[in-house]
């Protein structure tokens, strides 16, 4: 039985990854063995044990108007499953983009090196001088103005 479950992407969830376990919503009443079969099919783990929980929906105000004394309503409950992994189980829940090294090129101990570099980098020339003059910053709002205002 195919359910349709989806991962948490919250900090307690990101902590409870550490554990091994990983927290999912699920649809109410669900039993463990289909959200079992479920999480197993779906991510090819191994499942150790599930843990389930259903969190009653906070009642929520709202405005009947001006004066009209606000009514209440009731959210809806949500179902949980805490679903511990074998150990060398993985799901990738948080997109981590994997991050790649840069090579630093290797600084030199030598003085005269320096002052090259330092002479190379400080020097502008003459025409880069002209041309940060004509791409003269604008205020951060000046680019969110719209027609009506003027376009100053």
């Amino acid at each position: 039985m195919n359910l349709l479950i989806r991962p948490l992407q919250t900090e307690k969830a990101f902590q409870a990854i550490t554990k091994n376990t990983y927290l999912f919503l699920v649809p109410k009443g669900s039993s463990k063995q289909s959200i079992k079969a479920t999480i197993e099919g779906q991510y090819q783990v191994t499942v150790v044990s599930i843990r389930t929980l259903v969190r009653k929906g906070k009642s929520a105000r709202f405005s009947r108007g001006k004066r009209a004394y606000p009514g209440t309503t009731q959210r809806q409950d949500k179902h949980f499953a805490y679903v511990t992994l074998k150990a060398g189980d993985k799901i990738k829940v948080f997109d981590e983009e994997p991050t790649t090294e840069t090579k630093t090129t290797a600084k030199t101990t030598d003085p005269k090196a320096k002052a090259a570099e330092s002479e190379t980098t400080t020097t502008p020339k003459a025409t880069d001088e002209k041309q940060s003059i004509k791409t003269k910053k604008v205020g951060f709002f000046a680019k969110r103005r719209t027609g009506r205002r003027g376009d100053k």
